[in-house]
């Protein structure tokens, strides 16, 4: 082996003392700063010849990514990030995750992270909980909404199979919404069902809805699922989730349940009865990189009954036989379709350890306050129209008179001026403005510092 190859594994006390300055410096950011999009030829200048045969002072790299890289990056974990759904990681979160990637786990197996496994399934069980799922439910971490959602309607789909003696020729549909997100659309491509899309009511999916469009269809039987949104994307609506449900029970359906951002809400008393009914999901996922504090990627993807789940995920192979055995195993790669993972909700178990879910409802809860207040901002304000009163955190309104052109070219300026980071969106076909308030950090004064701009 050269020299250099051995180094690669060596402990390095001045690389560990750079990379560790700067990591807590980072964390000492109060804000956090926005920062701005990249330049694609001033970023490709900088990094030209970089990855060279013989490498380079680790002092050099670490400049190079703080001075350049790390402010082409717009910060999802800034206060005034309010774009799109924010990300807004505890201290304690961020740091645990440093050790897990220090510990370099291989999250898929009892056999080998049993330690990591218990604590993510506390994790789990108590999200279970908070939706009322029985003592039987249980799942595993996934990279985010999308793993979740696919991995959940890939049982769903092989569940009706076996159920219906059908083979992958047969012609299955899910119902879902006209809101749904895009990722349960990508995940009907992907896994070979079609969609059996209702109309919703006041852009919110309601089990008299699904009712009236399963008695209408000419072959209701080919409708094995349905999705139901706990916090819509966009303006942040919890579907009919007890509505649906009992339709689902009525037609013998599986239900599923996306919270990939809404889904925190069980946690805030204030809000808690929007997702009754999510106690009978058969899965249910909800992404805490969202709402629940816990770094990039972290997803929680919960079945109500696993055992469906691990019969179809699986994977066989003679050098995993291994991990199969009896006890206490709980395989998390046996519950969705991935293999290789990282423990990636250890983060949040720490930061909930550490600070209690006491503070994980108030923080919700002050999301949810500065929605509403905000709310009331734009309907005292005579240029400013609130499209709809918010149930969750998410704020859609418009400014009067403007176009396309003038909601994007306030955005790019509110950018530039460091004084927020706010994208237009879609409703209705018209470009309207959007908060999303996730961050407990983001203040009232900053909204009216934000909607000042648009006189």
């Amino acid at each position: 082996m050269s020299a250099a190859a051995d180094r690669m594994h060596q402990p390095d006390n001045q690389l560990v003392d750079l990379v560790f300055d700067y990591m807590r410096e980072r964390l000492q950011y109060n804000p956090v700063p926005l920062d701005h999009p990249g330049d694609g030829e001033h970023l490709r200048t900088h990094l030209a010849g970089l990855l060279n045969e013989h490498g380079n002072d680790p002092g050099d790299v670490l400049k190079l990514y703080d001075h350049e890289l790390s402010r082409a990056v717009i910060s999802a974990d800034s206060p005034r990030y309010l774009s799109f759904i924010p990300c807004a990681p505890t201290k304690a979160a961020l740091l645990f995750d440093m050790v897990v990637s220090c510990a370099s786990l291989q999250g898929i197996s009892w056999l080998e992270a049993a330690g990591a496994i218990a604590a993510e399934n506390q994790v789990l069980r108590l999200i279970a909980d908070r939706a009322g799922l029985p003592a039987s439910a249980g799942g595993t971490f996934v990279s985010g909404g999308s793993a979740g959602n696919l991995s959940a309607l890939v049982v769903a789909r092989d569940t009706a199979r076996r159920k219906l003696g059908v083979g992958p020729e047969a012609r299955l549909r899910i119902a879902v919404a006209d809101q749904v997100h895009s990722s349960v659309k990508n995940t009907f491509n992907i896994i070979g069902v079609e969609a059996f899309v209702v109309p919703t009511v006041d852009r919110r999916f309601t089990g008299e809805a699904l009712r009236a469009a399963l008695a209408a269809d000419p072959n209701p039987e080919t409708v094995i699922a349905v999705v139901g949104t706990a916090g819509t994307t966009n303006e942040g609506i919890v579907d009919d989730l007890a509505g649906l449900s009992e339709v689902t029970r009525e037609h013998g359906l599986w239900f599923h349940v996306d919270g990939a951002y809404g889904g925190a809400g069980l946690f805030a008393p204030s809000v808690r009865e929007r997702y009754n009914g999510i106690e009978h999901a058969d899965s249910f996922v909800v992404d805490p990189h969202k709402w629940l504090f816990a770094p990039f990627d972290c997803a929680a993807l919960l079945y109500r009954n696993p055992q469906l789940a691990r019969a179809v995920h699986t994977q066989d192979a003679s050098y995993l036989d291994v991990l199969h055995t009896e006890g206490d195993e709980w395989n998390p790669t046996d519950y969705a379709y991935h293999l290789t993972r990282r423990a990636r909700g250890l983060p949040l178990w720490f930061s909930l350890a550490v600070h209690g879910t006491q503070a994980y409802t108030d923080a919700i809860e002050t999301g949810l306050t500065l929605a509403r207040d905000t709310a009331q901002l734009i309907r005292d304000t005579d240029h400013l129209e609130l499209l709809h009163d918010p149930q969750l955190s998410a704020v859609c309104f418009r400014r009067t008179g403007w176009t396309r052109e003038d909601y994007y070219r306030w955005s790019q300026q509110l950018l530039a001026d460091q004084i927020g980071f706010v994208t237009p969106t879609g409703w209705d076909g018209e470009t309207v403005a959007r908060f999303a308030f996730l961050h407990p950090g983001t203040t009232l004064d900053m909204v009216k510092e934000i909607l000042s701009t648009m006189e």
